[in-house]
C-alpha cells in the first residue's frame, strides 16, 4: 500500500498524530479515536493494523497490554517523494520569510521612532 493510500484516511491521520506525542496503549488511542470519529473498537483496531502492516506504527507488548508508537522509517519515504515537488513551495517559503523578515525591521524601526528623544 502506498504510503500516501495509508496517511489519506483521516482516522489513521488522527492516529499518528496521537502516536507523535510518544508511546500509547492501544486502549487509550481507542478511546480517542471512538470518541473523536465515532467508530466501533474492532474499526479502530484495524486502523491500527493497518498503520503496523504498513510499517507506520509498531507495536511492542507490556503485560497485557498493546503499547503503539510512530515508526519514523516510512515518514522518511514520505519526506522522499515529496521532496520532488519542494521546488512547488520553496520559492513561496523564501517570499514568506523575506516578508516576514521586512515586517519585524518595520516593527523595529516604529517603535525606535516612537521612543521619546
Amino acid at each position: 500500500m502506498h504510503a500516501l493510500d495509508v496517511l489519506g484516511d483521516p482516522v489513521r491521520r488522527r492516529i499518528l498524530e496521537l502516536l507523535a506525542d510518544g508511546e500509547r496503549p492501544a486502549g487509550a488511542v481507542t478511546e480517542t479515536v471512538r470518541t473523536e470519529f465515532g467508530i466501533s473498537q474492532p474499526a479502530v483496531s484495524q486502523h491500527l493494523r493497518v498503520l503496523r502492516e504498513t510499517g507506520f506504527a509498531t507495536v511492542r507488548p507490556e503485560g497485557a497490554r498493546r503499547l503503539y508508537a510512530v515508526a519514523p522509517e516510512r515518514f522518511r519515504e514520505v519526506d522522499a517523494w515529496l521532496e520532488h515537488f519542494g521546488r512547488f513551495w520553496e520559492q513561496r517559503l523564501d517570499a514568506l520569510g523575506t516578508e516576514l523578515a521586512r515586517g519585524k525591521r518595520e516593527a523595529r524601526r516604529k517603535t525606535e521612532d516612537d521612543r521619546p528623544h
